[in-house]
């Protein structure tokens, strides 16, 4: 697995969001997710969307997603 595979399926499942991903061990990986889909979700909610994404890759293919979810509004504030 890789850090591009990751984005383009986190983006395919959320239309929209901006999304950076790096991992350079093939297994662990941080991702900073921003979209609009988010707005009114706690983070558990958040981070379930995001792994939604992934479906069965999370625990496998990929092992560990350290996650950083935020709206857009959250982002423009640093």
């Amino acid at each position: 697995m890789n850090p591009d595979v990751i984005r383009d399926l986190i983006q395919q499942g959320l239309p929209g969001a901006r999304v950076e991903v790096l991992g350079e061990d093939g297994v662990h990986f941080e991702a900073v997710v921003v979209s609009e889909a988010f707005a009114g979700k706690l983070p558990l909610a958040r981070h379930r969307m995001v792994y939604a994404t992934l479906g069965e890759r999370m625990g496998g293919e990929i092992h560990a997603l350290a996650l950083r979810t935020l709206t857009p509004d959250e982002a423009a504030r640093g």
